[in-house]
């Protein structure tokens, strides 16, 4: 993409409104633009890194063999009735009446029409495990909705429901989850830490959430120092494999990791003193089991190989895809802008001309643009008549990973300058082992094979 031609409105002022990093970048960077409280328009770059987002989680979600679908935003408030939860969830649902008078509401979440459809059409414990998922908007009414994408009401999120006849099973479906968060939150540049965690309205016994540690985390977390040095989006696991998932949620709940709703002074005291941390934290996803709660008052009932009619037992699994987006800018910026992971990028690389108008710097530029194109990556070309400062400026703002400088001087010795933005350490080398490197970043970060 040409910057001349893209659709950026960035801004030298930070707005008023804006109380934390991510809303400040978000809004100077030209990402998002308020449409009413707590609810944003996604312009073009933002919106490139929120599909990016949505990407990675989908193929993460279909290699743990979760099946991709779409629910409604709007349904209807008949199984929520049923399920005890229309009253009980208060404030925060939107409920309104279509034109016949039917009472509606605009889905929180999924719990109930998920168990209904699943109840009108699974009947045998053969059609057993399954796991569905979407990715859809939801809407939540704050009270006070602040921090940008980070509490909005409006957002994008990833639910997925679990069916497995037994509990013993279901909770492997629970690990699963966990795994496949983990690997999923990895490949977007985050450790985040699952805790033991309240249910809240889902309800429950078993549920884990996941956080980023950042300073303008909405909770305080204690941990154990060791709990950051695991890893495992690199590991292969087979999802299947029963021991190999439970041994990973054995690996975290071995060391203390708790939010302050969950926490422990005497079992943290336990922990060597060079050891114990405490800092804040974002939550990006929570899993619960609730074991037949909803199957049994919605109807989602299988027969089981002995015969007998039993309910199914049910988890739920959440990812907040948009509120991602402010996570990893509070999790990765600095002093002059979003420094944005490899593999959630809007664009690769920049690549910035020193002197707009120069035959050689501009046909050097259009060359490496052109070979970026060819490997299958997506440059942005910062072509317009500005001043280098200015160009320097945007590209620090906007976060991206590598930028490619190109300028008269440098071209007469036949190099330009590849800048890590991380680093911010620079190379000079030509122009071909300038792309032949940045090929070789994002190798590491290709898509996995999953059709979504």
């Amino acid at each position: 993409m040409r910057l001349s031609r893209y659709f950026l409105p960035v801004l030298k002022e930070t707005p008023a409104e804006a109380q934390i990093v991510s809303h400040r970048l978000m809004l100077r960077a030209g990402m998002i633009k308020q449409a009413s409280a707590g609810i944003y328009s996604w312009l073009p770059m933002g919106y490139k890194v929120l599909r990016n987002i949505e990407r990675i989680v989908h193929e993460e979600q279909i290699r743990a063999g979760h099946i991709p679908m779409l629910m409604p935003t709007l349904q209807s408030a008949d199984l929520w009735q049923k399920s005890g939860r229309y009253e009980a969830y208060g404030p925060e649902m939107l409920r309104l009446k279509d034109r016949h008078g039917r009472d509606m509401l605009y889905g929180p979440t999924n719990e109930e029409m998920i168990t209904d459809m699943v109840g009108n059409f699974v009947t045998s414990y053969k059609s057993l495990p399954l796991t569905l998922y979407h990715v859809q908007w939801k809407f939540r009414d704050e009270v006070r909705p602040r921090f940008g994408v980070m509490r909005g009401r409006e957002f994008l999120m990833k639910d997925g429901y679990n069916f497995d006849l037994t509990k013993e099973a279901a909770l492997h479906a629970y690990n699963r989850h966990l795994v496949s968060y983990l690997r999923t939150y990895e490949r977007m540049g985050l450790q985040a830490i699952p805790m033991r965690a309240d249910s809240g309205p889902i309800g429950g016994d078993y549920t884990h959430e996941f956080l980023v540690l950042a300073d303008t985390g909405e909770s305080e977390v204690f941990y154990d120092a060791e709990i950051t040095d695991l890893a495992f989006g690199e590991r292969e696991i087979d999802y299947d494999n029963v021991a190999q998932c439970d041994a990973v949620l054995q690996e975290f709940t071995s060391r203390y990791a708790r939010t302050d709703e969950t926490h422990d002074e005497a079992e943290f005291a336990q922990i060597p003193a060079e050891r114990q941390r405490s800092a804040r934290g974002i939550e990006v996803g929570q899993i619960f089991y609730f074991g037949t709660e909803y199957s049994e008052k919605l109807g989602a009932y299988v027969q089981n190989d002995d015969g007998q009619r039993v309910p199914l037992h049910m988890g739920s699994h959440g990812i907040g895809v948009s509120r991602l987006v402010g996570a990893i800018i509070e999790a990765s910026h600095d002093d002059k802008g979003i420094i944005w992971p490899e593999g959630v990028t809007p664009f690769h690389c920049g690549i910035v001309n020193l002197k707009q108008g120069d035959d050689e710097a501009d046909a050097a530029c259009e060359s490496l643009y052109k070979a970026l194109e060819s490997h299958g990556l997506e440059p942005l070309y910062d072509d317009r008549n500005e001043r280098a400062g200015g160009k320097f400026a945007t590209m620090d703002l906007i976060g991206l990973p590598w930028r490619i400088t190109v300028g008269p001087r440098g071209l007469k010795n036949g190099v330009v300058e590849l800048t890590s933005h991380r680093t911010g350490v620079s190379e000079e080398m030509t122009p071909e082992v300038a792309v032949a490197r940045v090929v070789e970043i994002y190798q590491a970060h290709k898509p996995v094979n999953a059709a979504v």
